[in-house]
């Protein structure tokens, strides 16, 4: 009865994670349809059905161990005021409804991130996610070549991959963190070490067929930042010394990119000014300097022409969905209030955890948590993946927030006492 019961909870959330990933669904339920096609929009009924039976069994899940539950949240207190901040901008949202609703999203996409961390050692979540990006990489692989309809992008990016997603844009920056879990998990493994790697290097073909510059410039900095970061586990004497090293190297490459940054974008074919995003900013500022502190509510900016962001897509000439850029965005919904409490809770509490995790401990999922914030911090630059409803990253983000609370050596025993829970709650 255990191994059913464990079976059926690691499936549901093996599925759940596939789903807060964005496929195959969207991309099947649009019929194929490719940015610049005139196919209408989606039907989004039944993905909407599915994250509310998400949130109930969630929440239902979350009740049968309650206690733990509410130790791990008295750890971490900055999650759970920043979706309070969000849920409660309705009060001064320019579309109470909209902020209302997607609200209501963003808790539940909260609790299940909530649920990841307090079930699942970082270890078991690591495995989880290898499981889960297993099944997109196989399936992305079968759309291209069997269902290139839906695999393979028309339009505007014709030729294009995008697998199991809407977007090849959304291909590769899902795939990056990805590339992170087979190539820690690849390091781990001795039994299945060579199809982890055979995993790693089709996630990387995928990402290197997706053509999204910016994915695989992340993806790039992504395995460096896995290998780079083993000095932190050396000898103070060692560490500090290398540290600086690699620091200084990173920061002349930095300059180095910084000033042949337009070269560069040319010889790739890409727009200078990072295909709008540039001529778009300025715009932002103007709008947020409007409502500074507490923003337009959430999910309330970037709605439609009866929206504030009406204004950016008349300026620019084009219809952005939101500003590529995490802070920016989160600055925009929930205000400067909002964007200082996740920048407090990332800096002073995630980030210092996440170092102590990967310092104290000699296996390779204790490079996790630092790894994955590293990748965070990368894409919310040029891209939005930052306090996103229903979405991958926010999930693995408030998981790695509450498990970095809890001591690695609580992890060790935490799996079996769970599942002993979960046995004697069936009863």
């Amino acid at each position: 009865m255990k191994k059913l019961l464990l079976f059926t909870e690691e499936a549901f959330t093996v599925a759940s994670l596939l789903l807060y990933s964005g496929g195959p669904l969207t991309v099947i339920l649009s019929g194929g349809a490719s940015e610049g096609d005139d196919s209408g929009e989606t039907n989004t009924s039944l993905i909407l059905v599915l994250f509310f039976f998400n949130y109930l069994v969630t929440l239902f899940l979350l009740i049968l161990r309650w206690k733990k539950v509410l130790q791990i949240m008295k750890k971490e207190k900055i999650i759970v005021l920043l979706v309070g901040v969000a849920l409660f901008s309705f009060l001064w949202s320019s579309q109470p409804k909209k902020t209302i609703t997607r609200g209501i999203a963003i808790v539940g996409t909260s609790l299940f991130g909530l649920y990841f961390a307090s079930r699942y050692t970082i270890k078991q979540q690591l495995k989880l996610l290898g499981w889960m990006y297993g099944i997109a990489v196989i399936f992305s692989f079968i759309f291209v070549a069997a269902l290139p309809k839906y695999g393979i992008m028309g339009g505007v990016h014709a030729g294009k991959w995008r697998g199991i997603y809407n977007h090849k844009n959304t291909l590769g920056k899902v795939i990056v963190p990805g590339i992170a879990v087979f190539l820690l998990l690849a390091s781990s493994s001795k039994k299945y070490s060579w199809l982890l790697w055979m995993c790693f290097s089709l996630a990387f073909i995928l990402l290197l067929r997706s053509g999204s510059t910016t994915s695989l410039i992340n993806g790039i900095c992504i395995i460096a930042a896995c290998i780079s970061f083993r000095v932190f586990r050396w000898r103070d004497d060692f560490m500090v010394p290398s540290t600086i090293a690699i620091g200084s190297f990173g920061a002349i490459f930095y300059v180095i990119i910084s000033v042949t940054t337009e070269a560069i974008l040319k010889a790739l074919g890409k727009d200078p000014t990072l295909t709008g995003r540039g001529d778009m900013w300025p715009y932002i500022f103007e709008m947020i300097g409007y409502k500074p502190f507490l923003g337009y509510g959430y999910g309330a900016f970037w709605y439609g022409p009866d929206t504030p962001s009406f204004y950016i897509w008349q300026a620019t000439g084009w219809t952005p969905p939101n500003s590529h850029n995490g802070f920016l965005d989160l600055w925009l919904q929930i205000g400067l209030i909002g964007l200082l409490i996740y920048i407090f809770g990332f800096l002073t509490i995630t980030l210092p955890k996440a170092f102590y995790w990967l310092r104290t401990t000699r296996t390779s999922e204790g490079f996790w948590p630092l790894t994955y914030m590293t990748y965070m911090l990368q894409a919310n630059i040029s891209e939005t993946t930052l306090m996103i409803q229903n979405d991958l990253f926010w999930v693995i983000y408030v998981a790695i927030a509450f498990s970095v609370q809890m001591p690695p050596e609580s992890h060790k025993s935490k799996y079996i006492n769970e599942l002993n829970t979960i046995s004697s709650s069936y009863r």
